[in-house]
């Protein structure tokens, strides 16, 4: 799905939230077999954090949705609706967003959760732009936010060495400062769902002795068919770009892309043609956060100053589904 015009809705207020807890590299490699230079090698990541054993995704999400209004200078009450990306709610229902709504004190928001995995957030936010280009809304939180330490199987060294825990959050509104969404592509391919997965927990295999015993309830992952899916996918939403939009991605001042590996991103920009700086990393202080990953990102760029209004951003991911989103925007 592709957007057919620029929609005149910005980012008026992001922030984010990670646990306290640091779970490093050296620190794995006491719990499986691995060390700090085989992970940084294969993914950048040298630490990641975990959430608090009373904590869960939506208290992440109630915090860095308070401080994306402080930010925003907005309300709780003014807020219409509440969007939170996620693949590891606290419930499968109540949605989290619900509980986020409570907890923020947004008595007259709408609320519910979006699950894409990685994609989540960019996915969430291309329905908050349309909502607010429909009318439907004028306040609209887009969160994203992940517990993955708690689907996470730390006797698999292949995939517990990746992910982390943490939430970040935007408030959306019509356009006040020339801010725009320019294009958004959103995309889906569900013919293969093992490559990327949660097997149980759920309808299709609930949770039992059986599952819990293999091991089910945690995430798989084919590492080496995601890092060929994501970097072809990558590049070619990259090199979309200019013709959708005449924009040369030269122009862009910055990438944030889902941080999924170091190795994947600097792959498809440098098959764009683009150097590394262009993004905006932080992988190897969060680790992989799935849906979180990218308004951390955002937040901690603007928080450092690193954009200013008007600057040209694009966001960038790939996930579980598979799922794939980009969205060019106006800051």
């Amino acid at each position: 799905m592709h957007s057919a015009r620029s929609l005149p809705v910005e980012i008026a207020g992001t922030a984010s939230y990670l646990p306290e807890r640091v779970l490093t590299n050296f620190d794995l490699a006491e719990m499986v077999d691995t060390s700090d230079e085989w992970i940084v090698q294969r993914t950048g990541i040298r630490e990641r954090r975990i959430v608090a054993d009373d904590e869960a995704t939506s208290d992440m999400a109630a915090k860095a949705a308070l401080k994306a209004l402080a930010t925003a200078g907005v309300e709780a009450e003014d807020v219409d609706a509440i969007l939170v990306a996620t693949s590891t709610p606290d419930y499968l229902f109540p949605a989290t967003g619900c509980l986020v709504q409570s907890a923020i004190g947004a008595q007259n928001a709408m609320a519910c959760d979006l699950e894409a995995a990685c994609s989540g957030f960019v996915y969430g936010m291309g329905c908050a732009a349309g909502m607010i280009s429909a009318g439907m809304g004028r306040n609209i939180l887009v969160i994203g936010a992940e517990s993955l330490s708690r689907i996470t199987d730390y006797t698999d060294r292949r995939s517990c060495i990746l992910f982390g825990d943490g939430a970040g959050a935007a408030l959306l509104r019509e356009s006040r400062n020339g801010g725009e969404i320019m294009y958004a592509e959103l995309g889906a391919d569900g013919s293969n769902p093992e490559i990327l997965m949660t097997p149980a927990g759920a309808a299709r295999l609930p949770a039992s002795h059986k599952t819990v015993d293999e091991h089910l309830h945690y995430m798989q992952l084919q590492g080496r068919e995601v890092f060929k899916l994501a970097v072809n996918k990558l590049t070619e939403l990259l090199l979309r770009i200019p013709d959708e939009t005449g924009v040369d991605l030269a122009e862009i001042k910055m990438i944030v892309p889902h941080q999924s590996n170091v190795r994947i991103i600097k792959s498809a920009l440098e098959r764009s043609g683009l150097e590394m700086e262009k993004a905006y990393m932080n992988i190897d202080r969060v680790g992989n956060t799935s849906a979180a990953s990218i308004p951390i990102a955002m937040a901690e760029a603007l928080e450092a100053g690193s954009l200013d209004r008007g600057d040209l951003v694009l966001l960038l991911a790939f996930g579980g589904g598979l799922t794939w989103a980009s969205l060019l925007l106006r800051y």
